[in-house]
């Protein structure tokens, strides 16, 4: 029998407010465990919540760029639930009137598969504390810094049928939210999370089997490996007879398995009433027109016009919207007279290889567009050769240092009078006569190793085409 794969997805995105969603403690990440909250987002007694005004804000921009209807008249709600890491048992969450509804994002797998993925909802929500367990003296231990952090949850109608088509989704989500700047969306330090809910039926069919959901993916190749091991999960269990139970399952990364977490809860084991001390929140058209006004340029229109305004091949385009800290390190470089296709080439060869060796962002480098345009220019004017200017970016990209003071101390520019070049060659023709000899008779790698030796005696500050016309110049004399 045939099976085909029935996914949805619940993402929780913690958004880039300076304090919490209902007080006025810090959302900094990290800090000593429970000294980023008090006694409003640790729910003790006689404490009121408010509406932090700016997560109302991210919600409707995020609902917006996501193609969504906004509620404009809507409330918050109050979720029952008992876990360590919830002092205060409850969560206040939408569940009734949720900010958004009935998005829809187009999405765009490696394999060229194109598809709308339909958004349910968007709501807003406080964020849950976080258990850590200490395995030497075998305790949990709670930490509630996390407490009131105010997140998004954009909850997908079940459109997916592959991990690639989820993965796509994700990327495309990310990319979003990023140019909105509503959530920085770091998944290793958890302001992207991903329930993936997921069920198998026989392929044709139209009723959904039995789902579970699973929790614990910290990356897109966590989401992929968990969404093929639990498909072939519960493929093996209806084969053989046996019968899918709706749970949660945690997945275990040094496994690579899921495990049964709980029975999966629905929404009326939650007791959802309205949230008592939050008035309904009213959102004028005004309001909304301002929001939709202030949406900035996303991923697909920069790449539009790069192609358009600078004639930048679309892979380029791709590779350098793919971060909105690229797009805008590249645009600064641009603004700075670098020529577009070499500010590209920098930013695709160099610049993303030194972030990728060191597990970087774009947004977190200290690199500067100014040092690149610098470099640039420096070979465009004929002062530095492109490997040597390739030197002097792995020599100042981690501290930004100064690209001309680094070219002065270790005497790198360029050598551009061509008695000296020639005086050079002279004396690798006198050091490799064999050489020369073997260029004569016709080896042609002999003159490759010429030009090197060359530029080794010159420590590489030659322009390699001085070097080539000058040692082919000389030959013909002999």
């Amino acid at each position: 029998m045939t099976w085909e794969t029935v996914i949805g997805l619940e993402t929780h995105v913690e958004l880039a407010t300076k304090t919490k969603i209902f007080c006025s403690c810090t959302t900094e990440f990290g800090g000593a465990p429970n000294t980023h909250c008090c006694p409003v987002c640790t729910g003790m007694p006689g404490t009121l919540p408010v509406l932090n005004k700016r997560v109302l804000e991210f919600a409707v921009k995020a609902g917006l760029a996501l193609n969504c209807s906004i509620t404009r008249r809507c409330k918050f709600d109050r979720k029952n639930y008992f876990y360590p890491d919830l002092p205060k048992a409850y969560q206040i969450s939408q569940l009734y009137l949720p900010i958004c509804r009935d998005g829809a994002v187009p999405i765009r797998t490696e394999a060229g598969v194109e598809k709308t993925i339909r958004i349910h909802e968007l709501h807003m929500e406080e964020d849950a504390g976080k258990l850590v367990h200490d395995p030497w003296i075998d305790q949990t231990r709670a930490d509630y810094n996390r407490c009131g952090v105010p997140l998004i949850e954009i909850v997908t109608e079940p459109d997916f049928r592959c991990a690639d088509e989820v993965i796509a989704y994700l990327e495309k989500l990310r990319s979003t939210l990023q140019y909105l700047g509503v959530s920085d969306c770091k998944m290793q330090e958890g302001s992207l999370r991903c329930d993936v809910n997921l069920s198998v039926r026989p392929a044709g069919s139209t009723e959904f089997g039995t789902r579970t959901e699973m929790k614990n993916l910290n990356s897109f190749k966590a989401i992929a490996r968990a969404i093929q091991y639990e498909a072939r999960r519960q493929i093996e269990l209806i084969e053989e007879g046996k019968r899918v139970i709706q749970e949660t399952r945690r997945w275990d990364e040094n496994k690579d398995a899921t495990f049964a977490m709980r029975s999966k809860e629905n929404a009326q084991d939650y007791r959802y009433f309205p949230e008592p001390d939050i008035p309904p929140l009213e959102i004028s058209q005004e309001e909304l027109d301002r929001y939709r006004a202030e949406q900035p340029e996303m991923a697909e229109a920069k790449m539009a016009r790069y192609q358009t305004d600078y004639g930048l091949p679309a892979y380029d385009t791709q590779m350098i919207t793919a971060q909105k800290a690229l797009a805008d390190f590249f645009e600064a470089a641009v603004a700075l007279d670098s020529d577009p296709k070499q500010a590209s080439n920098w930013i695709m060869g160099q610049v993303m290889g030194q972030l990728s060796a060191r597990g970087m962002e774009a947004k977190d480098m200290a690199f500067s567009p100014a040092s690149l345009a610098r470099l640039i220019a420096l070979v465009k004017d004929g002062r530095l050769n492109r490997n040597t200017a390739v030197k002097v970016f792995e020599a100042v990209f981690e501290t930004d240092g100064d690209v001309d003071a680094y070219v002065r101390e270790h005497s790198l520019e360029q050598v551009s009078d061509a008695g000296l070049v020639q005086k050079a060659v002279e004396e690798v023709f006198a050091a490799n006569p064999k050489s020369v000899a073997d260029y004569q008779a016709g080896k042609q790698k002999a003159f490759g190793f010429l030009v090197g030796q060359t530029m080794a005696r010159l420590k590489g500050r030659a322009s390699p085409q001085v070097v080539n016309e000058t040692i082919k110049a000389l030959l013909e004399q002999l």
